[in-house]
């Protein structure tokens, strides 16, 4: 039976993704609803059909104190039918009504929906492009993914468990009254003008409070995973006290966000007292006056009462599932500002793939400044021809992670065109532009996965052969055999730890050499490939770094001189333009900035100061 339910909508069904989500709070629920709809409907009548039968029952137990007024062989005579059909109805028909209500809730909609936000809003999310992911802590964007379906789902829950059912009930309860005496209905309206006017009040306080209290949670968050992230400058700078200072704000700024939502269901509970007090003696004196007045029996006086004490318990349920609804709802929102956040780097409409022929690479009139007017790249020209070794040098600053960046298209370009064979980076698929692209990178950070599932990111279709060839190419093989973690995986199954910290920086970056290898793309960039090895490994490992350029077109980027000394071509990029263009002879020969480099170095490095 679970399986039924459990079965009724596939949370992973495909759907039409969007660069632009909705914007405002419910159209972006109703955006997730579409393949709940049919299940929602079944769920609403079921969810009115079962308050119809708890007024129902209440209403038949005032009839039943009525027939049990005359003599009991009597009554039983003549409505002992009718008592068995009813017992027949509460025994069976009743569980099984409210058995596919809960299940339709608890089992098809509950699960199934928050895991259907939860992977849209993770493919969502990763859409975006690194420069928005840089603006942003990645704890932060991680809690709104995970607090954001639990929160959708709460509302769905209420909705259906809560506001349909208390609003069925509550009709239901008027019906009741209105049968048994239309005056009965006057206090229990007047009680209704009244509590709704308290839900109003609480409602309008309780939404911003609860968006309030969720935006310090997310940044007590962002606040703790960034030290935990960054742990090794944490103890080697001994700011322990500075980091717990740092997240005491957050935690002290939730807490008084908190103190705010508590308050406002502290006030509200005080005047549902109140107000179910007048419920009760409104409605129930009322009952006992018309039956002293002998206009009412006494089984309307019993079933004013039981409906009025039922309502007496429901309503503080009913008040904190509105309350809990637009707290969830203030969570929704919270988390929408992440979510719901357009695609700003988008593929053309209909892109099509890059179609590499031969690797040629063409920047014209590049620039490109972050937003600010100065730094970055300024109008640069530069053609790097097939198959061609260029060497990129500069001063901190000076703009050769930003090209390198925007040959990956992290960001488009402020002005000017980056050209692969003649096509615009920015009219092909981004996913087939990076995929004809290796990258090792100065930071080489790891999956928290095994050492063999981060070599194969770089080929996920490679054979196990292929795989221990990369690795035996980027002189890791033997590293990795000795290789243990606490679970007592070993060698090419050893896990590796969050961004590879199990690993040295030395080890990491041979792990990304191999992955890179295995990738095996005609266009290669190199940014610092060999700055985390010794030199020894460095030493033996340059063979094989130049064996992964033949017959590719390469850009590397490098502080160490002597790691370039041998390329085609030498840029020295200043400011963000090429001062200084050819090869490492030529460009000693210059006696240029190329030679001050050079002749400043200290153990290979560059030295990148402006005084240099």
């Amino acid at each position: 039976m679970f399986r039924l339910f459990e079965n009724l909508v596939d949370p992973y069904v495909p759907y039409a993704e969007t660069d632009h989500p909705p914007q405002r709070l419910w159209p972006f629920i109703r955006a997730y609803c579409g393949p709940f709809r049919r299940v929602f409907i079944w769920t609403a009548l079921f969810s009115v059909l079962v308050a119809a039968i708890e007024v129902g029952l209440i209403s038949y137990m005032g009839r039943l104190v009525d027939l049990l007024v005359g003599d009991p062989a009597q009554v039983w005579a003549a409505y002992r039918h009718e008592l068995i059909a009813m017992a027949v109805f509460i025994l069976l028909l009743r569980p099984l009504v409210q058995v596919v209500d809960v299940a339709l809730l608890n089992n098809a909609v509950m699960p199934n929906f928050g895991t259907l936000i939860r992977w849209r809003a993770h493919r969502q999310v990763l859409r975006q492009s690194v420069g928005w992911f840089e603006n942003d802590f990645a704890g932060r964007i991680a809690n709104r993914i995970m607090q954001t379906p639990p929160a959708a789902g709460e509302v769905v829950f209420q909705v259906f468990d809560a506001i349909s059912f208390s609003l069925a009930y509550l009709l239901g309860a008027a019906i009741l009254l209105t049968v048994a005496d239309p005056r009965l209905l006057l206090p229990l309206v007047g009680w209704f003008v009244l509590y709704g006017l308290l839900i109003r009040w609480t409602v309008q306080r309780v939404g911003p409070a609860s968006q309030a209290a969720s935006n310090a949670r997310s940044a007590v968050t962002g606040r703790v995973v960034d030290a935990y992230t960054n742990i090794h400058s944490v103890k080697m700078f001994a700011h322990h006290d500075q980091e717990l200072d740092y997240a005491k704000e957050a935690i002290e700024d939730a807490r008084r966000t908190f103190q705010v939502e508590m308050r406002i269901f502290t006030i509200m509970d005080f005047f549902l007292v109140v107000l179910n007090g007048v419920l009760i003696v409104g409605v129930v004196g009322w009952a006992i006056l018309l039956w002293m007045n002998g206009s009412a029996s006494v089984g309307v006086v019993a079933a004013a009462a039981t409906l009025t004490l039922r309502l007496n318990a429901m309503t503080g349920w009913i008040m904190w599932a509105l309350t809990s609804f637009f707290r969830q709802l203030g969570v929704v929102a919270e988390g929408m500002e992440t979510i719901a956040q357009p695609i700003a780097l988008t593929d053309a409409p209909g892109a099509p793939p890059l179609r590499l022929s031969d690797g040629t690479i063409e920047l014209r009139d590049l620039s490109h400044h972050y937003g600010q007017t100065s730094g970055g790249l300024d109008r640069l020209n530069l053609t790097i021809r097939r198959g061609e070794k260029i060497g990129l040098v500069g001063r901190s600053g000076a703009g050769k992670s930003t090209l390198v960046k925007l040959l990956l298209r992290f960001y488009d370009a402020d002005g000017g065109q980056i050209l692969i064979d003649g096509q615009d980076i920015t009219t092909v698929s981004q996913d087939s532009l990076r995929r004809q692209i290796g990258m090792v990178q100065q930071d080489s950070a790891l999956l928290h996965r095994s050492v063999r599932d981060n070599i194969l990111y770089g080929r996920s279709d490679a054979t196990e052969a292929q795989m221990l060839d990369a690795a035996k190419q980027a002189q890791a093989h033997e590293f990795i055999l000795g290789l243990t973690d606490p679970e007592g995986r070993r060698g090419y199954d050893a896990q590796v730890g969050e961004r590879g910290v199990k690993l040295s920086g030395g080890q990491r970056q041979r792990v990304t050499l191999a992955r890179v290898i295995l990738k095996d793309a005609p266009i290669l960039l190199l940014d610092e490939a060999t700055s985390a090895l010794d030199s020894e490994v460095e030493a033996a490992i340059q063979d094989t770094l130049y064996g992964m350029m033949e017959g590719k077109t390469v850009l590397a980027i490098a502080h160490r001189l002597s790691t370039i000394a041998k390329m085609d071509r030498i840029l020295v990029l200043d400011d963000g333009r090429i001062v200084e263009d050819g090869p490492h002879s030529a460009l000693l020969a210059q006696g240029g900035l190329y030679a001050q480099f050079w002749a400043r170095q200290s153990g290979g490095f560059l030295q990148v100061d402006d005084d240099a």
